[in-house]
């Protein structure tokens, strides 16, 4: 009775129900009082089990969220890809909500992502291209005394894979350097040497290269892991933002329905059902939370290639508060050009 069309499935199984009835004395008006009644539930049997069903997995998800907040992020990011929200706004979100998320470190992080104490520690996994072949052998080898020493004490490290975890950041506490000054060891590390030298590590001169800066790091988090577990990119444009008159995540519960406002954000996800009549919507998130943007189909039409071309957009329109419930509704809308952004859900 919990399966779509079960109505019609009753149907075809009334002759066996009833057959059964007569063979155990149940006849007559009492037999056709059963029938109605479990055709009756068959109407909203399916959507009743389903709605108890989403209950359920809502009021345990929001429990464990609530009370076990590092353990139930850790779960998520080490069962993706899964549900409607990447690893990189899961990340956020609980940053929101107080966590503190620790980046990939090959000297602490195994390969998934674990708990340390009240943390959480990004997994190997997370480094994009890092087979886990790789990623298991760093495991068996620890610790390390250098980058060096990690090139070659695990040889299933391609030179690819090694230079990955530099550009994350990976390989910082290894020598306690910056990001590139690990690409540069990482470099020497894997130029090849003759027998006799391959055991001895090399010190040799710090590199000449300057540290990443803020967009550089955001990029390098963004490609080599999804993720960045520094500050959400708004964060570093806010004061532009504020100077521009918008308004953040967080604010606009305070502004009264009806108002016209300014929103600017990463899209996160962009939707079309195909029973909205062309109405498109969407996310955007900035770094004290998440927005809902809709865009009337005239309004998409004008602005389509920003809509669906631009990471970061600016959207000007009206607040939409109702009974809690808030969202903007588009008037205009630009492009906000912020470089690194999370990847966005598009249209599924």
């Amino acid at each position: 009775m919990g399966f779509k069309r079960s109505e019609k499935r009753m149907a075809e199984i009334e002759v066996k129900l009833r057959a059964g009835m007569e063979r155990n004395g149940i006849r007559g008006q009492v037999q056709d009082d059963i029938v109605r009644s479990i055709t009756a539930f068959a109407l909203y049997g399916f959507p009743e089990s389903h709605a108890a069903s989403f209950a359920l997995l809502a009021y345990a998800s929001a429990y464990l969220k609530c009370h076990y907040l590092a353990a139930f992020t850790c779960a998520m990011l080490n069962n993706q890809p899964m549900g409607f929200y990447s690893p990189a706004i899961l990340i956020k979100d609980a940053q929101r909500h107080g966590l503190r998320v620790l980046p990939v470190d090959v000297t602490k992080s195994e390969w998934d992502c674990t708990l340390e104490g009240p943390c959480l520690r990004l997994g190997l996994r997370y480094a994009r291209g890092l087979r886990e072949e790789a990623a298991r052998a760093i495991l068996l080898a620890r610790p390390f005394s250098s980058i060096d020493d990690l090139a070659f004490r695990v040889r299933e490290l391609r030179k690819d894979e090694l230079n990955r975890l530099a550009e994350i950041g990976a390989l910082n506490s290894l020598d306690r350097v910056h990001r590139r000054d690990a690409l540069w060891q990482t470099q020497r590390a894997t130029l090849p040497v003759g027998p006799l030298l391959a055991p001895l590590e090399e010190s040799g001169e710090p590199s000449p290269l300057a540290p990443m800066n803020t967009e550089e790091r955001l990029h390098a988090d963004y490609h080599g892991t999804g993720v960045t577990v520094g500050q959400h990119p708004m964060a570093y444009r806010r004061a532009e933002m504020n100077a521009l008159g918008v308004t953040r995540a967080i604010d606009l519960a305070r502004i009264p329905n009806g108002r016209l406002v300014r929103i600017a954000g990463a899209v996160i996800v962009r939707q079309r059902p195909g029973t909205a009549k062309g109405f498109v919507f969407m996310s955007m998130e900035d770094e004290t939370g998440i927005m809902n943007a809709i865009v009337a189909p005239a309004t998409f039409d004008r602005y389509k290639f920003v809509v669906l071309g631009e990471r970061y957009l600016i959207i000007h329109g009206v607040l939409q508060n109702l009974d809690g419930v808030i969202s903007v509704k588009a008037g205009r809308i630009e492009p906000l050009r912020a470089g690194a952004a999370p990847s966005s859900h598009n249209f599924h």
